[in-house]
């Protein structure tokens, strides 16, 4: 099961990626609200459609929910709202690789403290590296965004 959740969430980034691009291209037209919300509207009919037809969970849990878990629903709101301002002046692969460093700092600094009832793991020197070359992949990435950004407009 475990390979399959690896499938799951590969196909997941290679869906937010071409995501990112679509919303980054269609919020010059549209906005970046406005294609913000398009994307949330899109998918709250969607999953509305998912969960009448095949939801088993407990949809007015919601209301029993400690109100801190519900800052969630926010936060995947602006992430995606910063994303799609950030894809057509930084470029696709800039942004993932920048959200995804985001998403390891913030990460390590959760599972060392145990946040949110996580599992606790200590923030080492194999992590510490690891953050540190994805910075650097960062830079390179973007370093190679901004010489091709110079060569288009020269």
């Amino acid at each position: 099961m475990g390979l399959f959740m690896i499938l799951f969430t590969l196909i997941g980034g290679i869906t937010l990626s071409a995501q990112s691009s679509i919303n980054g291209t269609f919020s010059q037209k549209a906005g970046t609200i406005e294609t913000t919300f398009l994307t949330f509207l899109t998918g709250t009919m969607f999953l509305t459609i998912f969960i009448l037809f095949f939801g088993n969970g407990n949809l007015l849990g919601i209301l029993e929910a400690p109100k801190w878990q519900l800052s969630a629903a926010f936060l995947g709101t602006m992430y995606l709202l910063l994303t799609v301002m950030a894809v057509p002046r930084i470029g696709v692969i800039a942004t993932s690789i920048a959200g995804i460093a985001g998403q390891l700092v913030i990460g390590v600094i959760i599972d060392h403290f145990g946040w949110f009832n996580s599992l606790v793991i200590e923030l080492d020197v194999k992590r510490t590296f690891a953050l540190f070359f994805m910075f650097i992949s960062l830079y390179f990435i973007y370093k190679g965004n901004k010489h091709t950004t110079d060569d288009t407009v020269a």
